[in-house]
């Protein structure tokens, strides 16, 4: 593929990050739409400048860490949450697919991603259709081996069955089912690798099945249980630069000393302005290539 296509695919949410694909806000977060902030599930009117300033601080850290940054251009104006492409991006070793937001002021935004990707080259393996729907964040890769797909009111059972179809026509062994508690809509905001064997979990919200499966594999779960942090400041929905090392919203002291004690590095940055939009680092990231080298 990489004859082909170019140095595209991961397998892995922890191996070296090298790649992403972000959106920059823009015109369409100008004034939030007003009064109608709420019908596209902010908790409140976000500052346009002050957001692309926290935006660009993410994409400084990226390229700090020796992570390349493209971006989505020619977003629609009407799509306030458009710079969560984690959102319409799951990737894989065969390349990206493409989601299919659940949330009806959100369709549409694919269409972008989709131009952004083939701009670069990134081969598009799966485009979620027909009657399913299903948002990257609702898929997380375990190991090479190992894929989590939660259905929620972001991922049906029809959006599920393809991406768990596309998954294991690429031979990914092992595809597990969780659902979604209502009140949570992805997978990241309740649990993220943070290491090889590592996971950073809300463990009121992950399945006792779904956690003992883990555990047979040998994977740590790491209990971040400050309901705060988690619900509010979003912290376990993290992205890792490389193994043990992870970029974090501001404000989460609790879960950072968590981490620490289990030998995982945290950068912090401010993203006080973004989370009003209900989303962190992760929900804004989609890797386009991590390295495999062990």
């Amino acid at each position: 593929m990489e004859q082909f296509w170019g140095p595209w695919g991961c397998n892995s949410e922890v191996d070296p990050l090298e790649a992403v694909l972000l959106h920059r806000p823009g015109a369409e977060l100008d004034g939030n739409h007003g009064a109608n902030y709420q019908e596209y599930r902010f908790r409140a009117p976000v500052d346009l400048a002050r957001a692309q300033e926290q935006h660009d601080a993410l994409a400084a850290a990226f390229r700090r860490h020796g992570v390349e940054v493209h971006y989505v251009g020619a977003q629609r104006r009407d799509r306030p949450n458009a710079f969560f492409v984690r959102d319409l991006v799951f990737m894989t070793p065969a390349g990206a697919i493409i989601g299919r937001p659940g949330l009806s002021v959100r369709r549409g935004e694919e269409r972008a991603v989709a131009a952004a990707l083939a701009g670069l080259g990134v081969p598009i393996a799966k485009t979620v259709n027909g009657l399913g729907y299903f948002e990257g964040a609702c898929a997380m890769w375990v190991n090479a081996d190992t894929v989590i797909l939660g259905r929620s009111s972001r991922a049906n059972s029809e959006g599920i069955r393809q991406v768990k179809a596309e998954l294991e026509g690429q031979g990914v062994s092992r595809v597990m089912i969780m659902d979604i508690p209502y009140g949570s809509i992805h997978l990241d905001g309740l649990m993220n690798m943070v290491d090889r064997g590592k996971m950073l979990i809300f463990p009121w919200h992950v399945s006792y099945d779904t956690a003992c499966q883990l555990m047979d594999m040998g994977i740590e779960l790491i209990e971040a249980s400050d309901i705060r942090e988690v619900k509010e400041q979003l912290a376990i929905n993290v992205v890792a630069l490389a193994p043990g090392r992870v970029i974090m919203a501001e404000g989460c002291p609790q879960t950072k000393e968590l981490l620490e004690r289990h030998q995982i590095e945290v950068l912090e940055i401010d993203l006080s302005e973004l989370l009003k939009a209900w989303g962190s680092v992760h929900c804004m990231t989609a890797a386009l290539r991590r390295s495999s080298e062990q």
